[in-house]
């Protein structure tokens, strides 16, 4: 999964990890984090660890008062040790002066006593719930997280190592949680699919993308130095590997020469020279057996050539309304009353704050839940296909058997699921349980896709996937010619879709 890692960031270094899907970059911050331990090499941290991985840590019975316990455990505790050593100081016990240094700088370092006022802010900021009295199985994944993070935020601690934190945040929180990283006193660690949040906090950026020795690289000067040095790499790469292409060609062209001179001299014509012929046999033998061994050990290191996406061919019905929606609400998720018209080839982006109902109106238009008032009008030959924030595939099946699977339901050939550019062929046979997050979330578009929609709607697409892969995504869905709805928080997805008509909740 890794190999060759070296990181030292210090105080206010900002650092991302960028890579492909599946390139171990959760991975690595698990190491970073003490949860794996890596098979070879060493991991030093200074000071408490605030992690924001992809998984909450509690159940559904507890509280949000409880998770904001135990992400504030570290303040607890030092706060706890201070007012312990302050009492050993008033009692003149024996050591209590260094006691009650330690405990002091400890709790200074994290600003102990202003943390629940740190997290209270962010919770107002990322629009999360503040009632701590609230179990967490009746907050939706998005407030859950946004709950965590605002408490990892408040903590203070020195080391923050944070897993796509800016899935299920808005604009708003968006900005707060870039100020926040920005002011962060001690080391961040970030993988993140926002290239906007990249380029506006990163300071060192670690690309465990291949490389020409396979080795990751590591590039200061931000995300956008990153961005030219590995255009450069890449560049300087691939010409490396036409040289060695070349070189090889010579050599190869060399040793059919030295063959040839070979069988020309071992077998001479008949008649005299004969004994002049043979004796300058082995000195060909040995010209041979050079070339044969410099060709062997001229290895060609070949780019892997990077992995494309290639959105299939979705329909195309003109002059036909494939989707109408007439005032539908949902009560207490949709309040605003929305119509819309979608025909083959339309473009629409649907904006608004977390809770505004942009999830539950695609949902609705996908015909998965029903409106309490209004009406939804569908083609019956259209069909519609749905990316979800979250999918529950079945863990033990392959990529490969679902999306199978899904061609023989819709009646559908080709093409298969190594030709979409989305899963490496490892992935493709992998049981979908073994699978990373960004991984799924590849299979999940596959999936919708496969179904050949008239109708897209995308949930939040750019979550957990690659930039590259989003840049890709965004083109292909730019020139489909099926009807496309995006509702997203993704700032550089939205620039990109800037001439795209918006429908604000």
């Amino acid at each position: 999964m890794l190999s060759g890692v070296d990181l030292v960031a210090a105080a206010g270094e900002r650092v991302a990890l960028v890579g492909e899907n599946g390139r171990g970059k959760t991975t690595l911050l698990r190491v970073l984090a003490g949860e794996l331990a890596a098979d070879r090499g060493e991991v030093h941290r200074a000071g408490s660890v605030g992690v924001a991985d992809q998984q909450i840590p509690l159940g559904a019975t507890d509280t949000v008062g409880a998770l904001i316990d135990l992400e504030l455990a570290a303040v607890r505790d030092a706060l706890a040790r201070l007012e312990a050593a302050t009492e050993a100081l008033g009692e003149g016990r024996p050591g209590a002066d260094d006691f009650f240094a330690a405990a002091l700088e400890e709790a200074e370092a994290l600003d102990a006593w202003d943390a629940d006022r740190r997290v209270e802010v962010s919770l107002a900021a990322l629009n999360a719930v503040g009632d701590r009295d609230r179990p967490l199985g009746t907050l939706s994944v998005g407030q859950r997280h946004r709950v965590r993070l605002a408490c990892l935020l408040g903590a203070g601690h020195p080391v923050l190592l944070l897993d796509e934190p800016t899935n299920h945040l808005d604009a708003a929180g968006l900005e707060h949680l870039t100020e926040r990283l920005r002011a962060h006193p001690g080391v961040v660690v970030l993988v993140s699919h926002d290239r906007a949040l990249l380029a506006d906090v990163a300071t060192t950026v670690v690309d465990l993308d291949p490389s020409s020795d396979d080795r990751p690289r590591v590039y200061g000067g931000g995300y956008a130095a990153y961005v030219e040095g590995r255009r450069a790499e890449r560049a300087r790469w691939e010409a490396s590997h036409a040289e060695q292409i070349a070189e090889r060609q010579r050599l190869a062209g060399d040793l059919s020469a030295a063959r040839n001179r070979l069988r020309d001299n071992w077998r001479p014509p008949k008649g005299t020279g004969r004994h002049a012929r043979a004796t300058r046999a082995p000195g060909l033998v040995r010209a041979v057996h050079r070339r044969q061994e410099e060709l062997a050990e001229h290895v060609v290191a070949v780019p892997p050539p990077p992995a494309r996406f290639a959105m299939p061919g979705l329909p195309e019905r003109r002059g036909a309304t494939l989707l109408r929606a007439a005032g539908v609400t949902v009560a207490g998720r949709l309040a605003r009353p929305v119509d819309l018209v979608l025909e083959s080839g339309d473009r629409l982006v649907i904006t608004g704050p977390n809770g505004a109902g942009k999830s539950t109106l695609l949902t609705v238009l996908a015909g998965e839940l029903e409106p309490d008032t209004g009406t939804v009008t569908r083609s019956r030959s259209a069909r519609i296909g749905r990316l979800a924030q979250e999918s529950d595939l079945p863990g033990r099946r392959t990529a490969m058997e679902l999306y199978d699977e899904q061609l023989a339901r819709a009646g559908i050939s080709g093409p298969g699921l190594g030709e979409l550019g989305l899963l490496a062929g490892y992935d493709r046979h992998r049981p979908v349980a073994e699978l990373s997050v960004g991984a799924r979330r590849r299979l999940d578009l596959a999936l919708v896709l496969a179904h050949r929609p008239h109708v897209v709607l995308l949930d939040e697409p750019t979550n957990h996937l690659s930039a590259t892969l989003v840049d890709e995504l965004t083109a292909a869905l730019g020139t489909t010619p099926a009807a496309v709805v995006i509702a997203t928080h993704d700032r550089q997805l939205a620039r990109d879709t800037e001439s795209w008509p918006r429908l604000a909740l």
